[in-house]
């Protein structure tokens, strides 16, 4: 059967193509340790998951509008507000089937075959494959270690051309965990507002920061607000990864856009699931993200420590979300177990099937030097798992 241009052009994500090849060694009774997973290992507070029982008692099992009830709306306008001093009306938020189908759907309203979108390097995954998908050219900017994997205004400015239609920018950032500060936010706003470039500003990670402070670019003046739209959801401060409720705000013709995309594609994201996000938006469990946070950053600095101990692997410190991103430079040419690594995907392959240790290849960020560690899994595991990956690798080099 034939399959569309479209489809062949699509590369399957390696954050779940390995998350999914550890579950099946696991469920051959494989005893592996995966630090693939980009969800909290915490359960949803029990505040959240009442609520939407509450909700299925209430009948609320029927359509709501496609761009979500009018209650989720305004509790993101309020979020927005209390959290960032950002006021927005309902018109300017829409509620998707998680942040992913929020960007998915953005990236579908905004870009025209041959428009350039600007990402920085390393970045997730799927903006690039949202991109194509769009029919647009992704533009990557590659970021450097050295400099905290953060790009400066100058390097986003170099980039510009006549096509560029918007900016990707992802603080923290998946996978280095990178913070960008207010003075770097402010110049790279400058550059947009000047440009008229769109800021599409990912800040799903914004509760999940360690020393620094989260700033949302939107925030800094009324000029850049009007240029950026916000991408958000309840994934990863509420531990509500499977919930799949994501939101856009901004530019209220954009928004509209999505929401009438999305009337028909998904329809509603789950009925049920809007009034506990809506609640969880509104009246946050502040001590259990509190005490998620201080969990995370008690893993990170283990992770981090012992990482920088095992021969050939280094990684500089996070400063949000919940991944280790470690440079493998050391490793490159040398042969282990058979394998000699040419980059992130040969060290993967060689320490899933030798240690039982899934990690993912950094190719798929645009970093093919670089493995991702999430350390979104009990202390015991990472414990384990990195004893593992040092025992493997130091036994290799002798």
């Amino acid at each position: 059967m034939k399959l569309s241009q479209r489809a062949l052009g699509i590369h399957p994500s390696p954050t779940l193509a390995i998350d999914a090849k550890a579950k099946q060694m696991i469920q051959e009774g494989m005893d592996v340790i995966g630090f693939g997973a980009g969800e909290p290992d915490f359960d949803t507070p029990e505040g959240i998951t009442q609520e939407a029982i509450n909700s299925l008692r209430r009948g609320e099992t029927k359509y709501t509008p496609a761009s979500g009830t009018l209650q989720l709306k305004e509790a993101v306008c309020y979020k927005m507000e209390r959290d960032h001093g950002l006021k927005y009306n309902p018109n300017e938020v829409v509620i998707c089937c998680g942040a992913k189908h929020a960007l998915y759907n953005l990236f579908q309203v905004i870009c025209d075959p041959g428009d350039e979108v600007i990402i920085p390097a390393p970045y997730w995954v799927s903006y690039s494959e949202q991109v194509v998908l769009a029919g647009a050219k992704p533009v990557f900017i590659q970021t450097t270690e050295a400099a905290g994997f953060r790009m400066t205004a100058a390097q986003f400015e170099a980039a510009i051309t006549p096509r560029t239609v918007a900016l990707v920018l992802n603080s923290p950032s998946n996978p280095t965990g990178a913070v960008y500060s207010k003075a770097e936010l402010e110049a790279i706003a400058k550059v947009a507002v000047t440009h008229k470039i769109l800021v599409i500003s990912d800040e799903i990670y914004e509760q999940l920061i360690y020393e620094n402070t989260h700033h949302s670019i939107a925030a800094l003046n009324p000029e850049i607000k009007a240029q950026t739209i916000i991408i958000n959801g309840v994934a990863k401060t509420f531990a509500m990864t499977g919930w799949r409720i994501g939101y856009a705000v901004g530019d209220a013709k954009i928004i509209k856009a999505i929401g009438d995309l999305q009337s028909h594609s998904t329809s509603n994201p789950v009925t049920f699931c809007q009034s506990p996000s809506a609640l969880a938006l509104r009246q946050p469990p502040v001590n259990e993200i509190n005490q998620m946070v201080q969990e995370f950053k008690k893993r990170r600095d283990y992770m981090v420590n012992v990482i920088n101990q095992i021969p050939g692997i280094s990684c500089r410190k996070p400063e949000g979300a919940f991944y280790v991103f470690a440079n493998i430079s050391g490793l490159i040419g040398k042969d282990l177990a058979g394998k000699i690594i040419n980059n992130g995907d040969d060290f993967a392959e060689v320490l899933l099937e030798k240690a039982n240790v899934a990690v993912v290849p950094g190719t798929g960020f645009g970093a093919p030097g670089y493995i991702r560690l999430s350390y979104a899994t009990s202390m015991e595991k990472i414990e384990k798992g990195l004893e593992r990956i040092k025992r493997f690798v130091e036994s290799e080099l002798k």
